[in-house]
């Protein structure tokens, strides 16, 4: 264990202590929100992701030494195991490098090795490879091992035989191995090639070779969709002389008769064993890697997309668009709560415009609708133009574009069924589009966050580590932001720490059954909701109006006697609290002496800072705090766009290679990586994020090809974006 701890400390660069007290944290149930919140002193203040990162870190490096325990023990038991393997073997920092010390004892299926050790012409190949015996030639040494009742009838057989051993000995060397999965990791290449002449949307790697070492994690995912549906060919490509080099220097002798029958051995390991076990290594390696930058760019685009800044207390319509059936329609009020449905036909084939611009514009005056939500799907283009001209004459009313990805999936679940049992699919989908806008993250916690769709590749991850991987950032974003206990669905409450959708059921129904939440404590009366999951839990929830003005806040109930010293000592009372009047707050307690106050507290300067900022707002929204969403009222055609035009845009999607900005065009535009600043930066997650507010200039169009080109760097005068805290 303490090898762990030293392992984790070094690479991500923490103290070893805060490296243990994380670890036994999480091995005692704590969730990763409930430490990065409210246990900051046992590790210095790590944001919830560095926790995620150390506790997958430390159960890999658990899982590699419970492998090096299994495979010593099985060595052990064929009585083979040496000292210096198992010093070997202990040493190892990879489950890789394990693995090839293991390949000599793995039990093999039946090989042509396996055949000729049968035939009893190990010992020759052992004499081969020491150069020789008695100076006898090979043919002569050959000679001793004719054995027709074993089958070996011919001196080339036996020499045959013994060559295959000594080819499967060299191939389960750990150290040739090691050297040529870093000659490939330095000097090796992809390489892909046309497997077909349909062109395709692989046409970019029809003739393509890279540097493995320099292959970009888009391309390689890329590469390998265009391989798995028949477009292309794709191969890794070293210098075979160099690899060749490696094996003859390990199956050499100063017999040149000996030698010409070692290096054809060691040829014969390398192209028909190592190497295409070498390769596929690589390309596991690569598919490994880009596998994870792709799922950490999709866990990078949720987050923004979730903590969008909500539209609040405004009546909302939601607009599903459609063609044949018909685009639906639903008002919703402030607090999400469905005033009236519809279904309108403005769209081909029906094309009924006009009897679609009464039916809205009559749902809008009479709800007092303020803005509509039009999904991005299907007939969005033809739905956006005629909302666009029904808002030239309602004044006041705008629009917003909203990602309706994975709408379908939640009105289709059980658990859309379960909300509106009454209303068809699609007019779900159109509350959860007027939902989206209005409050992300509610919503979009009803989904699963694979469907959601801002990333590259999702549907080619690896699905447990993606789900595990967009998870833990929906329960980051839930728990930063906060959940009012009185109001939240089932769906919000199971992603609170501690909580499940069990429990939130029963919270749920405890709350029908009893009534409102009156205070936190009134938690632990819910059935199966024990003190373990109330200490995860209670800091998240918030009561508003409730009897204790803390219980609207993120400061924790452990943490209450401390809250009420603080105020107190410096002055105020809740009642101050509940006024918002605790302007000179942070004076008073550089005054007071912030070490005095923690040691007079019992808590540590960290819990003393953060009760200090939730007691100035109790009850705030961190996503307040950010860039709101921009409304539209009027839209661009694609031809209207001219090279050298200054837009207005919102960030919709970061990749690896640039950003795509929605200019209210209904296409999104691509600004490339090389566009976004005047300085270099590796990723455009660097300084940009989903639902940023950027200024662009139109570079290109191609509306054939629907492609729009864009620069903020040339928009902006080359002010460079201020990189994003994270």
């Amino acid at each position: 264990m303490q090898n762990i701890i030293e392992t984790v400390s070094s690479e991500l660069g923490i103290r070893p202590k805060y490296a243990e007290n994380v670890i036994a944290l999480l091995d005692d149930g704590n969730t990763v929100p409930f430490i990065a919140r409210y246990r900051k002193e046992m590790h210095g203040s790590m944001d919830d992701q560095l926790i995620r990162t150390l506790a997958d870190r430390v159960q890999y490096l658990r899982n590699l030494e419970e492998r090096k325990g299994e495979v010593i023990s099985s060595i052990e038991e064929q009585d083979k195991l040496t000292d210096e393997l198992k010093e070997q073997i202990l040493n190892a920092k990879t489950l890789a490098e394990v693995e090839d010390l293991y390949r000599p004892f793995k039990q093999k299926r039946r090989t042509r090795a396996t055949v000729a050790k049968e035939k009893g012409l190990e010992p020759l190949a052992e004499k081969i490879m020491a150069g020789g015996e008695n100076g006898l030639s090979p043919v002569a040494l050959a000679e001793q091992f004719i054995d027709p009742e074993k089958g070996v009838e011919t001196v080339e057989e036996a020499i045959n035989g013994a060559s295959d051993i000594i080819a499967e000995n060299l191939s389960d060397n750990a150290e040739i191995r090691r050297l040529l999965r870093a000659l490939t990791e330095k000097r090796g290449r992809v390489v892909s090639k046309a497997a077909t002449e349909e062109d395709s949307v692989y046409r970019l790697y029809y003739d393509f070779s890279e540097p493995v070492s320099r292959i970009q994690s888009h391309r390689v995912l890329a590469i390998n969709r265009g391989e798995k549906e028949k477009f292309l060919k794709v191969s890794v490509e070293i210098d075979e002389g160099e690899a060749l080099r490696i094996l003859f220097a390990r199956a050499s002798a100063e017999n040149p008769e000996y030698n010409e029958i070692l290096e054809n051995a060691a040829r014969d390991a390398y192209t028909r064993l190592i190497f295409p076990s070498v390769e596929r290594e690589a390309r596991s390696t690569l598919t490994d890697m880009a596998s994870e930058q792709a799922i950490k760019m999709f866990g990078a685009n949720l987050k923004p997309l979730l903590l969008q800044p909500p539209i609040k207390d405004m009546v909302t319509l939601g607009f599903d668009p459609a063609y044949r059936t018909g685009c639906k329609i639903a008002v919703v009020d402030g607090t999400g709560k469905v005033l009236d449905t519809s279904v309108v036909y403005p769209t081909p084939p029906h094309n009924k415009k006009e009897e679609a611009a009464k039916t809205l514009s009559g749902l809008i005056k009479k709800h007092g609708v303020t803005v509509i939500a039009i999904g991005n799907g299907t007939a969005s283009k033809e739905s956006e133009i005629f909302v666009s001209e029904l808002l030239r004459d309602l004044p006041g009313v705008k629009y917003m574009m909203v990602n309706e990805a994975g709408a379908s999936v939640y009105s289709a679940s059980k658990l859309g069924a379960e909300e509106f049992p009454d209303f068809d699919v699609s007019l779900r989908s159109a509350v959860s589009i007027a939902r989206r806008l209005q409050d992300p993250l509610a919503e979009l916690v009803k989904i699963d966050p694979k469907s959601i769709g801002v990333g590259q590749y999702q549907h080619d991850m690896p699905e447990k580590r993606l789900s595990e991987t967009l998870d833990g950032v929906v329960e980051d974003c839930v728990n930063a932001v906060g959940v009012d206990l009185n109001t939240a669905s089932p769906s919000l409450l199971a992603r609170v720490s501690g909580l499940n959708a069990s429990t939130a059921k029963n919270v749920v129904a405890y709350r029908e059954e009893n009534g409102i939440f009156a205070d936190r404590k009134a938690l632990l009366k819910v059935p199966k909701l024990g003190a373990k999951t109330y200490t995860q839990c209670a800091g998240f929830l918030r009561i508003i109006g409730g009897k204790n003005i803390l219980d609207n806040t993120g400061v924790h109930p452990e943490s209450y006697k401390a809250a009420e010293i603080l105020l107190k000592e410096l002055g105020y009372t809740a009642e101050d609290v509940k006024k918002g009047k605790l302007e000179a707050v942070e004076e008073r307690l550089e005054a007071f002496g912030v070490e005095k106050m923690a040691q007079l507290c019992s808590v540590g300067i960290p819990t003393i800072t953060d009760i200090i900022k939730e007691l100035k707002k109790p009850g705030r929204d961190p996503r307040d705090e950010l860039q709101k969403p921009m409304l539209r009222s009027d839209i661009m055609d694609m031809n209207d766009l001219k090279p050298g035009m200054i837009l207005d845009g919102t960030v919709r999607n970061v990749i690896d290679f640039g950003v795509f900005v929605d200019i209210g065009v209904h296409q999104d535009g691509l600004v490339h990586i090389s566009e976004i600043c005047n300085r270099f930066i590796k990723h455009p997650g660097e300084v940009l994020k989903v639902g940023d507010l950027v200024k662009v200039m139109v570079l290109g169009v191609e509306p054939e090809k629907k492609r729009i080109s864009l620069s903020i760097k040339q928009a902006t005068a080359g002010k460079t974006p201020e990189p994003k805290a994270r």
